[in-house]
Formats: C-alpha cells, sequence, structure tokens
C-alpha cells in the first residue's frame, strides 16, 4: 500500500512569495523566475479520482524554469460534476487543457498518469504540432486492448469485469463497494481499508463519476496505428508490476510511437509516480530537458 494512502498529508511549504491558494490552484502552479526568463509551459493530467495535487511532488522537481499547469476533471470540486447533456467522451474532459494549449505561443509538454495519460494521447492527436512531448505512466487506453491480440484480449476482459462491478454499484448508490474493488484491483489487496479517510472521501465524490470514465476510454475511436502520427519525443512509464491491461497497452504504444522510450519502473506498480516518486519525477525531468533541447544545426558546407 503506497505510503501517501496511508500517513498524514505532509504538503510540500510553496516559494514565500506565493501564496497556498496559489500554490495549490488547479489551473496552474504559480512559480516567479528571475525578469526576463521564459518558462516552459507543462500540462500535468491526473489520474482517476484525484485532483491536481497529485502533481505537487513533480512541482518541486521542475522548478521555476517550468510554468505547471495542473487542469482538473470533471468529478471534482473545481471543476464539477459532467452536466449530462449528451454522452461524456475524452474530447469533453480535455477542453480545458486545449484551451490552455490554444492560448500558448509555444508548444507545451504533456504528463498524464492512468486516465490523465490516455487523456493525454487524445490531445496529442488533437494538437500534434502544439505538444512539445508526452511523459505518460500507464496510460489506460482501453480502447486500444481490442486491437492488440491475446494479450490485449485478456486485459480487456479483465478490465471489463472491474467495469460491470463499479457500474452496478454506482447505479445503485453503493458508492463504497465501487470504490472498493476500483481501489483494491490498482493498488492490491485490502487498500481501501488502509487508505486515509480523506481520500476515501475524495474517491467517494468521484465514484458517480466512474462509468463515464470507463465509457469515454472504451469508446474513443483511434486506431492504434494513428499514434505512429505523433513524432514528438515520448516517455512511456510502466511499473514493474502493473495490471495485464496497462501492461499491454504500454508496450502497445511503445512499438508504434516513432520517438517513444518505455522505461520499467523496478518494484512499482501502477501507482508508482507515488511509491517510486523520486525514480519517476526525475525520468520525467530528464525527459522534459533532453526534449527541450534545440535540434542540432544542419551542415550547410
Amino acid at each position: 500500500m503506497p505510503d501517501e494512502f496511508a500517513k498524514p498529508e505532509e504538503i510540500s511549504k510553496p516559494d514565500k512569495t506565493a501564496s497556498p491558494e496559489d500554490f495549490l490552484r488547479t489551473d496552474a502552479v504559480k512559480q516567479f523566475p528571475a525578469k526576463g526568463q521564459t518558462r516552459t509551459k507543462v500540462i500535468a493530467l491526473h489520474c482517476s479520482g484525484w485532483n491536481a495535487k497529485q502533481w505537487r511532488s513533480l512541482h518541486d522537481v521542475l522548478g521555476p524554469d517550468f510554468e505547471l499547469h495542473t487542469p482538473e476533471n470533471y468529478g471534482t470540486d473545481s471543476r464539477g460534476d459532467w452536466p449530462g447533456e449528451q454522452p461524456f467522451t475524452l474530447a469533453d474532459e480535455a477542453a480545458g487543457a486545449i484551451e490552455i494549449i490554444d492560448a500558448s505561443a509555444d508548444p507545451v509538454h504533456l504528463i498524464g498518469h492512468s486516465y490523465g495519460g490516455a487523456l493525454a494521447l487524445h490531445i496529442a492527436l488533437a494538437r500534434p504540432h502544439k505538444t512539445a512531448s508526452l511523459a505518460i505512466y500507464e496510460p489506460c487506453a482501453y480502447h486500444l486492448l481490442r486491437q492488440i491480440g491475446r494479450e490485449g484480449e485478456d486485459g480487456f476482459a479483465e478490465i471489463m469485469e472491474l467495469n460491470s462491478f463499479v457500474k452496478t454499484r454506482v447505479a445503485v448508490g453503493d458508492y463504497k463497494a465501487a470504490m472498493t474493488s476500483f481501489v483494491d484491483y490498482w493498488n492490491g489487496a485490502d487498500a481501501w481499508v488502509t487508505m486515509r479517510s480523506d481520500l476515501q472521501k475524495l474517491m467517494l465524490r468521484w465514484a458517480p463519476k466512474a462509468p463515464l470514465e470507463f465509457y469515454a476510454l472504451m469508446e474513443e475511436s483511434v486506431l492504434l496505428g494513428s499514434y505512429s502520427e505523433l513524432n514528438m519525443p515520448v516517455l512511456l512509464l510502466r511499473g514493474e508490476h502493473t495490471p495485464t491491461p496497462t501492461e499491454a497497452i504500454a508496450g502497445a504504444l511503445a512499438e508504434v510511437l516513432p520517438n517513444a522510450r518505455l522505461v520499467d519502473v523496478s518494484g512499482a506498480g501502477h501507482m508508482g509516480h507515488v511509491t517510486h516518486a523520486d525514480d519517476v519525477h526525475m525520468a520525467i525531468m530528464d525527459h522534459l530537458l533532453e526534449a527541450n533541447q534545440p535540434p542540432p544545426l544542419r551542415n550547410t558546407a
């Protein structure tokens, strides 16, 4: 069970020039570089059931050279509930991040974990020339499972079983049973009962959104081969002990993305950005620094 879920919350102190509200705001993590310094924009997309606070440790690693935006998803207090006027899609979820990208003069780096990783892939396809790079940890791009052979079929059956149980329990208002199953699947047996009470409340708040996310991820109408059009640098992170669905998805994406590097995080599971935060965040930092390097000059002689 990740320590993040079991221990009292320890919030890193923000820079003295920023208020706590600025430090944890959901549109951007405020930082103040030296006058005239240009910051590199980064958008970090959180996983299911969490919020922008997922990225506070990454904020400390990135430092003042990066402008970190952390838009929250539907099902959080800041974004509110999905209004329900049409079937829910990843395009609906992505609208806030795309607005940030469209307002930026320069390409933006995308980071995502789990559901946020699948969302980052969707955004990169929608704005390929405005996406500087991708760093995604176990993207839950479930629509690919039906396209990648036996391992994908096994993973699809596994995730559909979870989806069916969660959807059924949510439909009758048994959010606790739904979230117990969901949390234990991704974190191991008895993870729910040892989770901090404040995080349990956060998951219960999100529970009605869960079936919508499963639906949107399953119904994303993108062929695996379409990702070969994404030429930006891509860091694919995968835990050593990841469940079958996300193991298969990361492996398949690594084969088709033309500029991808697949890194297996030793000893980690699906929540490796928590349990192995130093390894994951430093890998992301190295990726961003490398992706930010200007291309070598061509020899015109």
